[in-house]
This record gives C-alpha cells, structure tokens and sequence, in this order.
C-alpha cells in the first residue's frame, strides 16, 4: 500500500533527501557537486525557502509504513512543476513510481493545472525513459549556472494533462 504524507518535518526531509541523492547521482555527478546540490536545494535553510517563497509543497511517499521516498512539487502560474521524485533504491522498479505519478497527476488536476513540467539530467536515461512512458515529451533543453563552477545540463519535459 502506498501513501503520500505532507512532509512537515523538515529534518527528516533533509536526512531523507542527502541519502537519496548520495546514492542516486554518484552515477551522473561528482561527489562536490552532489554535495554542493544537497547544501543548495536540499538543506533546511533551502527547503524552507522553497516553501516559504517558492510555492513549494513536499511529499513522503511511504510503502507498507516504512518511508521509501518524496515528491517535491512548486506550483507555478500556469502548471505545475515537479521539482524533486526520489525513491530508495531498494523499492525502485516497483511500480511505486508509476502510482506516484499518478498522485501527481491528480495533485495537478486538483489544482487546475493542464500540464506538469519538470528538468532531468540530460545524462540521467533511466529516467527519461521512465517520464516519456508515463507521457511527457522533450520541449526544451537548458544548462543552469548554479554556482561554484557547477551547472546542470537538463531537458525540459513536459506533460499535458486531458
């Protein structure tokens, strides 16, 4: 069974957030810049903002009560942007993906949204595999000065919701 919770803990948030991307992104980045992701766009100070200023809201996703994942969505003018899907990687391949986005999906129907977008690593194909089957296209491409001598070079894709 899986289940979505606001996430209002941010601490647990923070923890959850750097063991993900440890993990997941030593495949696509260099330890630095993984740390110096988390620290920008995963640490307290970042995701406080993020919900204070930035119209963001974030998800635990949990499967048979044990937390095994989260959803950051930001809602913007006119869609909605899914910024952060994280799974362990124990449950990854699970179908837990596919029944997350649906709860997107409806997060989005909800709130009057026609169409979801988001950015992936250009690099990153397990993913983009995984959106263009759940229906999102390429629209766009773009390389984002982050700091510190970073960037991320991603493409944006988008889904239409009918």
């Amino acid at each position: 069974m899986i289940k979505y919770e606001k996430a209002v803990n941010i601490d647990k948030l923070v923890t959850l957030s750097s063991q993900i991307w440890h993990e997941y992104w030593k495949e696509y980045l260099s330890d630095a810049q993984i740390d110096y992701m988390v620290e920008k766009f995963q640490s307290r100070e970042a995701i406080e903002n993020q919900i204070q200023h930035e119209n963001y809201t974030y998800y635990y996703i949990y499967s048979n009560r044990e937390m095994v994942g989260y959803i950051g969505l930001s809602n913007k003018d006119d869609y909605l942007f899914l910024s952060k899907f994280y799974l362990k990687k124990e449950v990854r391949h699970q179908g837990i993906g596919t029944k997350t986005f649906a709860f997107i999906k409806e997060c989005a129907r909800i709130q009057k949204y026609n169409k979801i977008l988001l950015t992936v690593n250009k690099g990153n194909e397990r993913s983009i595999n995984a959106y263009k089957k759940w229906g999102f296209d390429i629209v766009n491409a773009v390389v984002t000065d982050i700091g510190n001598g970073f960037v991320m070079d991603d493409y944006i894709m988008e889904y239409k919701l009918i």
